[in-house]
């Protein structure tokens, strides 16, 4: 009877919550399309802090699935987990506006930038906000890195394991490659005669010799281009910059080397996914229709590999194989957040006013519990502020 009640319970949990209106996602996702500064990193530690810990939509461990599946899957990984959740809460339609709730701010504010940027030749100035922000992103950061580790790293040899891929990380070993071999790495470990260090070897073999890569076919159409860069690239932003630079500027010649780094700096001083710079780069080729066929092109393949995938994740957990994939993945991750918010730390707490903003966002968020979005906009009124004082 106990074993019913529970498997009732983790169906009811698996189940989109049909009940659930579209206009409650789409709110939902468009204020943290404003406001989700600074990459996936910090995207995934403000989406644990509102809809796990705030709203309850889910439950921690759920969620930690759902952040291991994104990691393996092609394309943007943090809008991937955004029309995840979406479907989790309202089913297809909740799938839908979530995502779109959460590109379309950014990508709004992106053309309005590549606008000005074609227009008047430079970039309006957002310093002031861009460093004052910095700091909080890496607070809620390390916020989601304690909590999401605690359920990852229950175990003393997922501990050690994450361990191992901050290090594989640091050599610049591929993100999926380690995500991968820590996830099999786990499976060894589970089996009768599998011990943990040699799991942990399987993780270094596996990452030695992971690393994935994508081709690019050139298409005569900007859709057609960014919907086949959306539909195969494997990584981060950092693997799209490369990417882009490989095609529209060396091969192609659309792009002038300096008009793609101008596109990647207005991707990082606006919230949102990095990959509406692709937003940036359609404006500046063919105007207002180049941004909105690059935006639909690059975006569109993360709505259909989740719509793919969503109806048989939930039953990965009921497989042991499965289950222990995902926690060897799941560890992965964390250690990946980890990382990427010490190299986040190190590049933003250069200075004394940024210690400042940090310490004092790391007491409101968690002394106070202050939600993300006042500590965002916290740390971009006191970055002008220092930038007017001539402090920063």
């Amino acid at each position: 009877m106990h074993n019913r009640a529970a498997h009732m319970a983790e169906k009811i949990i698996q189940q989109p919550e049909s009940g659930a209106g579209t206009g409650e996602i789409a709110r939902a996702f468009l204020r943290l399309g404003f406001i989700a500064f600074g990459g996936t990193a910090a995207h995934i530690a403000m989406m644990e802090d509102e809809f796990v810990r705030r709203r309850g939509w889910l439950t921690r461990e759920r969620f930690l699935d759902l952040v291991g599946a994104v990691n393996l899957l092609l394309g943007p990984s943090s809008t991937e987990l955004a029309i995840y959740l979406g479907q989790i809460r309202g089913g297809v339609p909740g799938l839908l506006a979530a995502g779109a709730a959460f590109i379309l701010p950014a990508a709004a504010m992106v053309a309005g930038l590549a606008w000005a940027y074609m227009r008047y030749g430079a970039l309006p100035q957002v310093a002031g906000i861009l460093f004052g922000v910095k700091p909080v992103v890496v607070v809620l950061i390390a916020q989601a890195v304690w909590s999401l580790a605690r359920t990852a790293l229950k175990l003393k040899e997922l501990a050690f394991l994450a361990a191992v891929v901050v290090v594989l990380a640091a050599l610049r070993v591929s993100t999926v490659a380690l995500l991968i071999g820590t996830g099999v790495a786990w499976i060894v470990a589970q089996r009768p005669g599998g011990g943990w260090r040699v799991a942990a070897g399987a993780t270094g073999t596996a990452a030695a010799t992971g690393a994935v890569t994508g081709g690019i076919v050139a298409g005569s159409s900007i859709l057609l281009y960014f919907v086949k860069v959306g539909a195969v690239l494997v990584g981060s932003g950092y693997v799209l910059l490369a990417v882009l630079r490989a095609d529209l500027v060396v091969r192609l010649h659309w792009l002038t080397e300096a008009q793609l780094l101008d596109a990647v700096a207005v991707s990082q001083v606006t919230p949102g996914p990095f990959f509406t710079v692709a937003t940036f780069i359609g404006y500046v080729l063919a105007g207002w229709k180049g941004a909105a066929l690059a935006t639909a092109g690059i975006f569109l393949p993360a709505f259909a590999y989740v719509a793919a995938t969503a109806r048989f994740l939930p039953k990965l957990r009921q497989s042991p194989t499965a289950a222990a994939f995902l926690d060897g993945v799941n560890a992965a991750a964390v250690a990946l957040m980890a990382f990427v918010g010490f190299q986040f730390a190190r590049a933003s707490l250069l200075s004394a006013p940024a210690a400042v903003i940090c310490a004092i966002s790391a007491l409101l968020l968690f002394r106070y519990r202050v939600n993300s979005a006042w500590l965002v906009l916290f740390g971009a009124a006191a970055g002008a502020v220092f930038k007017l004082l001539r402090l920063a």
